[in-house]
């Protein structure tokens, strides 16, 4: 809608409302990435659009630094909500040169002093969800690292008493438990490191961005990649009935992770929100 409006009317672009706000500032203030990735994006004279402030004096930066009411992106947990906000923050920072933004409003603030202050319950309740959620994680790596170190000293079936050798070593079966029991053994330990790193970060604004998210994305894969092969096995199928059920559980987190982790710009969520 907003294209064809400018395709029609190119000098709508400078209309504003009663708080002085033109289509950039409400497209951040917004959480529109779409319709500002396009203002970017569009060829025209961009000094007056991008260095417009509102009634308060507040730039595009100063209003991406707030804390908005309308949230368009519906994400499970405050960790990854925080890491969406600082994302968008970083990506209107990001898209033009810094003299384009005022760096003080009218009230003498930042947008950087603006941020944390908007953002500091969020970042409490991000710091809480990531314990929780790392915590119960890392008992289940401890359980799986325990289990797979057991299986992993443990030789199948009895020894040749000649040789000394174990009767199953020459059999597709064996290799596959010993190569399986060791990177399981692997996975859990380099999983319950990840998770170990989380509980004790100092959980700044930063660390939301990309390092503790990409932390918990490596932590659950290193869980789930290995647990899934191993169930595919039917000899494994009941033991591995309980960690089933955890992986599936997790997928949805896992998932949203992933998106949110490698996407550079924030994108609108479609799910249903009840």
């Amino acid at each position: 809608m907003v294209e064809k409006i400018l395709e029609v009317n190119p000098v709508a672009i400078n209309d504003k409302n009663e708080e002085k706000k033109n289509v950039v500032l409400l497209a951040v203030e917004n959480r529109q990435p779409e319709v500002y990735e396009l203002l970017v994006k569009r060829k025209f004279r961009k000094d007056s659009v991008f260095r417009a402030v509102d009634n308060d004096g507040n730039s595009a930066l100063h209003l991406a630094a707030m804390l908005s009411n309308y949230q368009p992106w519906h994400i499970p947990g405050a960790a990854l909500q925080m890491q969406w906000e600082m994302k968008w923050y970083k990506y209107v920072k990001d898209s033009m040169p810094p003299h384009f933004f005022t760096h003080y409003n009218d009230k003498k603030r930042t947008p950087k002093e603006i941020f944390t202050e908007a953002h500091s319950e969020l970042l409490k309740k991000g710091g809480k969800w990531l314990n929780s959620t790392s915590s119960s994680c890392s008992v289940i790596a401890t359980l799986i690292a325990a289990v797979a170190f057991a299986t992993a000293a443990t030789v199948p079936g009895d020894f040749n008493e000649n040789n000394g050798k174990p009767n199953l070593a020459h059999q597709s079966a064996f290799n596959l438990f010993a190569v399986s029991s060791l990177i399981a053994l692997c996975s859990s330990v380099t999983s319950l490191v990840m998770f170990l790193a989380i509980l004790t970060s100092r959980y700044q604004e930063d660390d939301f961005h990309e390092e503790l998210p990409r932390k918990l994305l490596f932590g659950h894969f290193f869980v789930l990649k290995d647990e899934l092969k191993n169930a595919a096995l039917p000899v494994y199928a009941v033991t591995c009935l309980p960690i089933s059920f955890f992986a599936i559980a997790q997928f949805s987190l896992y998932f949203d992770l992933a998106w949110a982790t490698f996407r550079k710009v924030p994108q609108r969520s479609y799910k249903m929100a009840f």
